[in-house]
């Protein structure tokens, strides 16, 4: 997303990188190896972060992603969506027979910045980082508005994310925002 107009990228690439992420997870399931490509389009090689959230007949079933651009986007997507697939702890590993049932979420961030003040969060716009000593959590902008939580809500959901204690943002935490352009196969109608 370009921190001018809100909108990074447009839809056809919205809709590449949807695809990218499905096959992915399709030849990671099928094949077990990650999948090769290039691509052209300087956006889709820009560094930047991103999260894949996955859900199967509408509930939680993996979400993993890079909160700072360490790689190429097209890549991150690969990388991500395999992991979200097969590595979030909270869930068993995607199954080829859910793949039918499977919907693709893709969140791209911007760099996160610090804020001094909680307050200064605002919620549904901001996603968070919270981080005290070698505790850090991380919640998507979306999620707040997903549970219609408020800002204490979702800065002490923040906390518990970092394995603190709910309120701990009251004691004292480094809070890092930032925002997302979110897209899913459910506006496309992609699968």
């Amino acid at each position: 997303m370009s921190e001018k107009n809100g909108d990074y990228l447009n839809e056809e690439e919205k809709k590449f990188l949807l695809d990218l992420a499905r096959q992915s997870i399709i030849h990671y399931l099928k094949k077990g190896e990650r999948l090769k490509m290039e691509v052209d389009n300087p956006r889709l090689k820009e560094k930047r972060g991103a999260f894949v959230t996955l859900r199967v007949d509408g509930e939680l079933r993996g979400c993993i992603g890079y909160p700072l651009p360490y790689k190429p986007l097209y890549q991150t997507i690969i990388d991500v969506a395999i992991a979200a697939a097969t590595e979030d702890y909270r869930f068993p590993p995607l199954m080829e027979d859910e793949l039918n049932n499977l919907s693709i979420e893709i969140s791209v961030l911007t760099q996160p910045k610090k804020v001094d003040h909680p307050e200064q969060v605002i919620v549904g716009k901001h996603g968070i980082i919270i981080t005290k000593g070698h505790h850090q959590g991380l919640l998507l902008p979306q999620v707040p508005l997903e549970y219609g939580w408020d800002l204490e809500t979702y800065l002490n959901h923040g906390c518990l994310k970092a394995g603190l204690p709910a309120e701990e943002w009251k004691r004292g935490v480094d809070i890092e925002v930032f925002e997302a352009q979110v897209f899913s196969e459910d506006q496309y109608g992609q699968k």
